[in-house]
């Protein structure tokens, strides 16, 4: 007789544990054992324990290979979920076997799981392993399938499959399906507050291992509720008009101030902190170096002669390297929208930016348009004071759409999303690059169904506070994608391409290299350890089809993009995940986490302008400024936005921060000791660099980057 101890760790989140009956089989390369009832007197399973048992066969059952575990009723009880963690059996010889599992699983099924060692394609030749991996990724593609939801987008989650399957009681093609990502289930998980309806009965549905726990849906709830109930209460969600003077903005927020966002109150009209703003703001990626001006800006060295002063003049600074361009051009086609009933209108800037002697980056000319002429001025710091400052809001408008549409949800949330559907569906659990992604695909699916259910909807939230509406953003969003680029996508690559790697107090860059770097040492040794040769990526058809179908789908196979369709080295392979990675927490956490503390000042970022770009100078007054602005509900939509995605809910899990243990070989986890390691010296830079700042910049402070794009 050969007895395995078998020990079952139930996770410990709410409702995590089962009333229902579980079962186990164990199956070696010399057969299986007899299907055991997992039962002691008293209850099994509840949350956060972990129980002991035996499991008896009549011999020695080999190499384990899988293990079912088979969940069904009990008595009279209804059927529950149950968060299985992990599973640990030690065979009669002491051999221990691993069995990660980390998902709930719902209803009465059966589970297969294999040991927590990583393997690829290549390195299963056993024909029950390999019909296991080909039945696992069926089985997820079924449940995961794509969905176009605009032409030119990055194809996304098709949640109204999750309806059809729960009616047709087809959730069972699931339970091979171990992409928990998270804690504890919960159900509804749309935004109340929001002065809008809301139709996400697709929310309901949504498969249990994608959807958000109890507790980030509870601080969700909890930061967007007193926020939204202090606007509703003091009237300022419904009252339309002007604001009658610039100081009346303050008030909005009262209790949710911070420093920076007191900071940009002080300081947004100043040049100095208008260009610093392109180097630590929310959109940090907008600045070119210049050698020449293009035609499209006829800006003469008289015009700056006054501002670069007598010992130089713009063309030795543009020899220099010292000039640089913000050019808003994909704004120059983007629909307009009516707000309140009013038209609304955009612009296209052209904003030319000095690096001074003193380090300083400062707006030298801002034209609002990319045709020049009689009708498009070329605004000058030299012009009056009304003049200038409207200039400048006009560019901050610019920044606003171009960052929140293209830099933050295109680039993180829409492409990340297309890396957890392509990892879902391509890599089972066993493949090294799976586990290596999945922390970083955390509740991605999830935030981004609520904001297509709440922002992106007709007549959402982008609907009722931007200039450019919903139509705009679609137009926003697919041109955004034709002209992306794997360049642009990876931090050196883009920094090198944009000129700006020597610009001084370039904090995003700094610690976003940091950061990259901690990430690629990382990630080339899990790769080395798994593909330790060039066949060993090409032969791997299951790698093959991932970048593959994230080439088909988020880059729409636009080969033009520079994004790779096929893998052919380690080397790509470390360049590739390494850009994912960073792009799902750290890029993220840059230009999302700011977003109050930019916008809680609504001039430094309005959403709508609502009168046109001026075309002569001299014509701007207090009032018309003011008029200009958005209206009072429109602000405060806005703000109540800003306030909501920049307040990450609780279940946070920090950059590499891996409480489910899915590599269980020793060689990967010394490698995580070692990124945590590089992470926590990498922060304790970043927060005595800080101590000298007059404004800090800890948005990539990697204690405060979340492993993935989930809020």
């Amino acid at each position: 007789m050969a007895v395995y101890r078998v020990y079952v760790t139930t996770g410990p989140y709410l409702m995590a544990g089962t009333l229902d009956n579980i079962s186990i089989t164990l199956v070696g390369t010399c057969g299986e054992s007899p299907k055991q009832l997992l039962d002691h007197m008293g209850r099994d399973f509840a949350p956060g324990t972990v129980q002991k048992y035996k499991v008896r066969c009549s011999e020695e059952l080999g190499e384990l290979l899988l293990l079912r575990l088979h969940k069904e009723r009990y008595a009279f009880f209804p059927k529950d979920s149950w968060y299985c963690s992990r599973i640990c059996v030690t065979a009669p010889d002491s051999t221990v076997s691993h069995f990660p599992c980390y998902q709930w699983i719902e209803g009465y099924c059966t589970t297969e799981l294999r040991p927590g060692t990583a393997k690829t394609i290549c390195q299963d030749t056993l024909p029950l392993l390999l019909d296991h991996r080909k039945r696992e990724l069926q089985a997820r593609q079924e449940c995961y399938r794509w969905k176009i939801y605009s032409p030119g987008f990055p194809r996304m989650v098709d949640v109204s499959n999750f309806e059809e399957m729960e009616s047709d009681k087809k959730y069972a093609l699931t339970r091979m399906t171990p992409c928990a990502q998270q804690g504890e289930s919960s159900g509804n998980q749309y935004l109340p507050g929001f002065p809008m309806k809301v139709d996400i009965p697709s929310l309901l549905h949504m498969e249990p291992n994608i959807r958000y726990s109890a507790t980030k849906t509870t601080s969700l709830l909890f930061n967007a509720i007193p926020a939204s109930l202090g606007m509703k209460l003091r009237g300022l969600l419904d009252r339309r008009g002007s604001w009658k003077k610039l100081d009346d903005i303050r008030n909005i927020f009262w209790c949710h101030k911070t420093f920076t966002s007191e900071y940009v109150t002080e300081h947004w009209c100043e040049d100095q902190f208008f260009g610093y703003q392109y180097l630590n703001g929310v959109n940090p990626v907008m600045l070119h170096c210049l050698c020449s001006l293009p035609s499209k800006l006829p800006i003469t060295s008289d015009m700056v002669a006054p501002l670069l002063g007598p010992d130089t003049c713009l063309q030795t600074e543009l020899e220099r390297g010292n000039i640089f361009l913000a050019d808003y051009w994909i704004l120059a086609e983007a629909p307009v929208h009516c707000l309140n009933g009013r038209q609304q209108y955009v612009a296209a800037p052209l904003c030319l930016l000095w690096l001074n002697p003193q380090g300083a980056l400062m707006p030298l000319a801002i034209q609002l348009s990319q045709t020049p002429g009689p009708e498009s001025p070329i605004f000058l710091p030299t012009d009056c004071y009304w003049d200038w400052l409207l200039a400048k809001t006009w560019v901050r408008n610019a920044e606003f759409l171009v960052h929140e549409n293209n830099t933050h949800f295109l680039c993180t949330h829409l492409l990340c999303e297309a890396f957890a559907m392509a990892t879902l569906r391509q890599l089972p659990l066993c493949h090294p690059i799976y586990k290596l992604l999945l922390p970083h695909t955390r509740y991605t699916l999830q935030v981004n169904t609520i904001a297509r259910a709440t922002l992106l909807n007709p007549e959402g939230l982008v609907d009722k506070v931007t200039s450019i509406g919903r139509q705009g953003l679609l137009y926003l969003m697919s041109t955004g994608l034709a002209h992306f680029t794997y360049t642009n996508f990876c931090l050196p690559d883009s920094l090198q391409a944009r000129g700006v790697l020597a610009i001084p107090n370039y904090h995003y860059r700094d610690d976003g290299l940091k950061i990259w770097a901690a990430i690629q040492s990382f990630v080339l040794e899990i790769v080395g350890y798994y593909y330790p040769s060039d066949a060993s990526v090409q032969q791997d058809s299951e790698l093959q089809a991932w970048v593959g179908e994230i080439f088909a789908q988020a880059f729409l196979g636009r080969e033009s993009s520079g994004f790779p369709s096929r893998l052919c080295t380690p080397g790509e392979l470390v360049k590739f995940l390494t850009a994912i990675i960073f792009n799902c927490s750290a890029q993220h956490a840059a230009v999302n986490s700011g977003q109050h503390d930019f916008g809680a000042w609504m001039p430094n970022a309005p959403s709508s302008m609502r009168k046109p770009p001026p075309q002569t100078k001299g014509t701007t007054t207090p009032k018309s400024y003011l008029d200009t602005l958005p209206e009072v509900n429109v602000t405060c939509n806005n703000l109540l936005l800003f306030w909501l995605v920049s307040q990450e809910p609780k279940d946070q899990r920090p950059l590499g921060t891996y409480p489910d243990v899915h590599f269980t070989e020793e060689a990967p986890r010394r490698s995580i000791a070692a990124f945590q390691s590089c992470l926590a010296q990498i922060s304790k830079d970043i927060r005595e660099r800080n101590k000298s700042l007059a404004l800090p910049y800890a948005y990539l402070d990697p204690p405060l980057i979340e492993n993935s794009v989930s809020i």
